[in-house]
């Protein structure tokens, strides 16, 4: 079941600690795609605070939001970029999209298979996708008071099972949020510390997994889920 889009909404933008979840986030995904100049992207799920570095150099942006969540106006009302999709049939051209992300969506979805169907199919040649899921092992997803400790968390073995059978390749793993999941003052001030150093010690665990993949031709993905489109 997906949260309110409101809900999700209030926690990034209104909140000490979603701010702080946000700028981890991002931080990563800077590193990831540095550069979007002339590509188009798309996010589906809640993506906004993720696409906001990207709008004005790329060619093109677009939010996906499931009807299930609804859909929030973004950047602004005059300038919108976000669609109501439905999870199963996005309104996007097959093969047109360059960088995909894919967030608080997949965890949610009560048809993963449709949905990666979709992401599949939408991706270009030469493209990629990340896909963002709360960590089963991290501490966010054993907290209700965040959207990461809502719906279904996975290992990265079973992100990267799932993909592989979808005709997805995974090309590199990153994790976020090592910081603690409380709005506690006290505790938020070790904030930056552990976001630094969490990759370094291995005795922390990032909430979040963070999955790049690139597209395997249809030939020879052999996904029982697409094969017999």
């Amino acid at each position: 079941m997906y949260l309110d889009v409101k809900e999700i909404k209030d926690f990034y933008y209104r909140s000490t600690l979603g701010r702080a979840a946000k700028t981890s986030i991002n931080k990563n995904l800077s590193n990831i795609w540095p550069e979007t100049t002339g590509l188009n992207v798309v996010g589906f799920g809640f993506s906004l605070p993720f696409l906001s570095q990207y709008l004005d150099s790329s060619r093109r942006v677009i939010a996906l939001m499931p009807a299930q969540m609804g859909v929030q106006a973004w950047p602004n009302q005059e300038m919108n970029v976000s669609v109501l999709a439905d999870e199963k049939r996005w309104p996007i051209d097959t093969g047109h999209v360059d960088r995909l992300i894919v967030s608080h969506s997949l965890e949610h979805t009560s048809d993963p298979s449709t949905l990666l169907a979709e992401a599949y199919r939408v991706l270009g040649p030469g493209g990629r996708a990340l896909f963002m899921v709360p960590n089963r092992a991290g501490l966010w997803s054993r907290s209700d008071g965040t959207p990461f400790g809502q719906g279904k968390p996975f290992s990265s073995g079973q992100l990267e099972t799932q993909l592989r059978l979808h005709g997805f390749l995974p090309e590199k793993h990153f994790s976020a949020l090592y910081m603690l999941p409380s709005n506690n003052r006290s505790l938020q001030r070790f904030t930056p510390f552990l976001e630094k150093v969490g990759k370094k010690l291995p005795f922390l665990v990032g909430g979040l997994i963070m999955l790049e993949v690139s597209k395997l031709p249809d030939i020879v993905k052999g996904s029982p889920v697409l094969d017999h489109k």
